[in-house]
């Protein structure tokens, strides 16, 4: 009965593959298995090179996994963008229980008391009209039966897109970005921040450090997707 509803759903209003564009089937929900299939997975080896790059130093940051990588016109990007860009929210939480399924045991090793999306500034999320990373968290939560809340790290000051700076412009650019507020939320737990891709790691350690500074006793950093 189930299968006849999505069948009859699909006729009229047809499901398409956000990497591939190609029409879903009633069996597959979200992405066609041959994309899925195609998109790397972050190896153990990786993810520790990445940590020592990006937060070892620091020592904000007591922990970092992620799922995939993400890989230049490849299909994550083309996922990634319909999240972003075309209200796909069904697609982001499908990446957070992903994410909540092949990294249980890290999450598990790290005891995490609450999840938090990195937040998007009022203007962006006016603009956008959602944070992509509330999805990823959402799906997440429910997986891992772990709460999350929004509403407790602000983005207060507008930056501008990062996407052609170097790793000190965007230090920078992010310095000061962030507020918590309700601090007893936070008091003594361990937070774990998601984002839906990391690439210098830069946001996720001014969030950290805000954290930390509020009260949280450890904070960790997840995302579904590693860049270079």
């Amino acid at each position: 009965m189930k299968e006849f509803i999505i069948s009859f759903f699909d006729f009229f209003l047809p499901r398409f593959c956000p990497a591939c564009q190609g029409k879903l089937n009633p069996e597959e929900k979200y992405i066609c298995p041959d994309c899925l299939s195609k998109i790397k997975l972050a190896d153990e080896e990786r993810l520790s090179a990445e940590f020592k790059r990006k937060f070892e130093q620091d020592k904000i940051i007591s922990g970092f996994s992620s799922l995939y990588v993400f890989e230049k016109d490849k299909e994550l990007q083309g996922i990634i963008h319909t999240l972003k860009y075309n209200q796909r929210f069904l697609t982001g939480k499908f990446l957070g229980k992903q994410t909540g399924i092949y990294l249980n045991s890290v999450f598990k090793q790290w005891r995490i008391n609450l999840i938090l999306p990195v937040p998007l500034h009022s203007l962006k999320k006016a603009e956008r009209g959602y944070n992509q990373s509330l999805y990823i968290t959402k799906g997440l939560s429910k997986e891992l039966n772990i709460p999350f809340n929004p509403g407790i790290l602000k983005r207060v000051r507008f930056t501008n897109s990062q996407t052609t700076m170097t790793l000190k412009e965007r230090q920078l650019n992010v310095q000061g970005a962030f507020k918590v507020v309700h601090k007893e939320k936070i008091k003594r737990k361990n937070i774990l921040l998601i984002d839906d891709v990391i690439t210098t790691g830069a946001t996720i350690s001014e969030c950290g450090k805000v954290l930390l500074n509020a009260g949280a006793n450890k904070v960790y950093a997840a995302s579904a997707a590693i860049a270079d």
